[in-house]
């Protein structure tokens, strides 16, 4: 990648995976809407409904013809794919010089969009991720073994990618468009997050930073999807794209 140089970037794809959450949906666009990019950058809302099973694309069609001075594009696959398969089509949609995924629940703050723009616009980064471990900005405090859980993830993936991450499992990834966009992504479900930042890694001259981001995580009755055979899945991808580069 080039040395350092301002960049000029006029539109942010932020790309929504979205199942079951015909609660929340509305309130994370609100958040989104009233959140102003630095530089007048403008914002293009990509959501990928993936086959939920509640009232999701109800809610999002209400949000898009009661919000219509907002650009949402919106998707649906037919039949339930996984996360990671919203997000390859999510990603495959998106115009913007860059992007950044947001969860369809409130854990992540898009307040903070300007936080992970900062490097890019500033000419340093070509990603950034948002860690959940570093920084003052607050954090909910819930589950002990799922920080150990992602402590760990994230320590094996630095392992094989030799990177010195702290948050490799964080929903908040800015990328540049072009270069995701590049990358052939296979993993459907949670895996995704493991894959990604390996075959990031692998190219060439990539400047990735890291920024501290707030947290507000949910307990399982209030939504949380992850469990422990994600955990497992994730491990099995981080060796599968450490080890073998052709995959």
């Amino acid at each position: 990648m080039s040395n350092k140089q301002n960049r000029n970037i006029k539109k942010l794809s932020i790309i929504i995976p979205a199942y079951n959450e015909e609660f929340t949906i509305h309130l994370i666009l609100d958040k989104i809407k009233a959140v102003r990019l630095l530089n007048e950058i403008q914002k293009e809302i990509i959501i990928v409904n993936d086959c939920s099973t509640d009232d999701t694309k109800e809610a999002i069609q209400k949000y898009i013809y009661d919000n219509q001075d907002v650009r949402i594009r919106y998707f649906e696959h037919e039949v339930n794919k996984g996360k990671g398969a919203a997000l390859h089509t999510g990603i495959s949609k998106a115009t913007g010089e860059y992007l950044i995924i947001q969860d369809a629940d409130l854990e992540y703050d898009p307040d903070e969009y300007n936080d992970l723009l900062k490097p890019v616009v500033s000419g340093f980064a070509d990603v950034v991720y948002g860690s959940r471990f570093i920084g003052s900005k607050p954090h909910r405090i819930l589950f002990f073994w799922h920080t150990i859980g992602n402590r760990f993830l994230t320590l094996l993936s630095n392992i094989f990618t030799n990177l010195n991450l702290t948050d490799m499992e964080t929903c908040y990834k800015l990328f540049n468009t072009k270069m995701i966009q590049a990358i052939q992504l296979k993993e459907d479900r949670f895996g995704f997050e493991p894959e990604i930042t390996a075959k990031i890694a692998r190219i060439s001259n990539v400047r990735i930073y890291e920024t501290g981001i707030s947290y507000y995580g949910r307990t399982y009755e209030e939504g949380k999807k992850i469990g422990w055979k994600d955990g497992v899945r994730a491990v099995y991808c981080i060796i599968k794209y450490g080890l073998f580069r052709s995959e």
